[in-house]
């Protein structure tokens, strides 16, 4: 009998290390069965023209309440300091934000997520109380309702996924049409985006703005959780890198793993792609601005950070916490945050933060665009 289960026991040890071979070995492939849309592609109605009129169709917009509004949170320390200070006067001039949420519809029925989708809905708003509310210094911060592309749709090469993302794109475009109409001739804007979101917002740069006299009126973009050729796609873009705090005009972006880093599903992911020159990006280096420092330098101790927005347990509040998290550019351009920080049970595998991009430097990136608007309004 003892030896019997001894044997039990054996085979289902081998059967724990092969499973967990199996998904070692298949994880992106078993995560693109679950996750990526079996149905045909079903191109969504077009909006009416006059669509991004409807205060509805904006989770922030300058007319909701302070209090209606994710990306008006304002968090505060998790010791003596209470909230962030008033920033002194004069400060910036009025600013608007244009803010582009990432992915947060994950159902595989649709390749693109329906407006009223509750779930999603949630889950975006969550997002920007953490990611959008560090731009809450602005006048206005606009953030659009799209129907976003289905998370599968970045699983897969099927014909479908592009036509999920230039269909979220095209709602996208509207609503900035429309935040350009609203925002007073003049007014420096500001893009933000994380994601899916920088993903729309680059497009954007490069189709809409880049070579326009809309991109005098940019004072800085913001586009984070996306990679970024800076020999295939900044030069396209129409705006530098930024290199200094206090310089206007110019394109923030990284993306975050603690250390060991594991990025090959997204470096192999990346050489794959084909950048906006039309050349495979391969293995050129990625844009990576260091939020710490504004880009001026690419490595910077924990004691540089202003404040990391520490979640609760499912993101719907947190405090910030000074000197938490380093930050430095590695060769590849990737941005080395040191050992892993506690901030939740979202962390992607290897040690990938890519949830945490803005948490992570949460009162850095809120005055880093203060300095920049105000160097935007100075410059000649």
């Amino acid at each position: 009998m003892a030896k019997k289960f001894l044997y039990v026991i054996a085979a289902i040890i081998v059967l724990v290390i092969a499973a967990a071979i199996v998904l070692r070995v298949w994880a992106q492939e078993l995560t693109a069965l679950a996750m990526v849309p079996s149905a045909e592609f079903e191109a969504p109605s077009a909006l009416a023209q006059n669509a991004y009129a409807d205060p509805a169709m904006w989770y922030s917009h300058p007319g909701l309440a302070t209090d209606k509004d994710p990306a008006r949170w304002q968090p505060g320390y998790a010791n003596d300091r209470g909230l962030l200070p008033t920033p002194a006067e004069p400060g910036p001039p009025p600013f608007a934000v244009f803010f582009v949420h990432p992915t947060s519809y994950l159902d595989r029925s649709n390749w693109n997520a329906p407006l009223d989708d509750a779930e999603a809905n949630r889950v975006t708003g969550i997002y920007l109380r953490g990611m959008a509310s560090p731009f809450n210094g602005a006048q206005a911060i606009w953030a659009p309702r799209y129907r976003q592309a289905t998370f599968g749709a970045f699983l897969t090469d099927q014909t479908e996924a592009q036509q999920a993302l230039d269909a979220a794109y095209s709602d996208v475009k509207q609503a900035f049409a429309a935040f350009v109409a609203e925002t007073e001739p003049g007014t420096p804007i500001v893009l933000a985006g994380h994601s899916q979101g920088t993903l729309h917002l680059l497009r954007l740069l490069k189709e809409d703005i880049a070579g326009t006299p809309l991109a005098a009126r940019v004072a800085a973009v913001y586009a984070v959780g996306w990679p970024v050729s800076i020999q295939h796609d900044l030069p396209a873009l129409g705006l530098p890198r930024c290199s200094s705090q206090n310089q206007p005009g110019c394109i923030m972006s990284w993306s975050s793993f603690a250390e060991p880093a594991d990025p090959s599903p997204l470096l192999e992911t990346y050489a794959g792609s084909t950048g906006f020159d039309g050349v495979k990006r391969g293995t050129s280096p990625i844009l990576c601005t260091n939020p710490l420092t504004g880009g001026a330098e690419s490595a910077a101790p924990a004691t540089l950070n202003l404040g990391t927005l520490k979640p609760d347990g499912d993101l719907s509040n947190g405090s910030l916490v000074t000197a938490a998290v380093p930050a430095r550019c590695d060769t590849r351009g990737l941005l080395l945050i040191g050992d892993p920080p506690e901030m939740g049970r979202y962390v992607l595998p290897g040690n990938n933060y890519h949830v945490y991009d803005i948490p992570l430097f949460w009162a850095n990136v809120q005055a880093d665009v203060a300095r920049r608007v105000e160097a935007w309004a100075k410059r000649p």
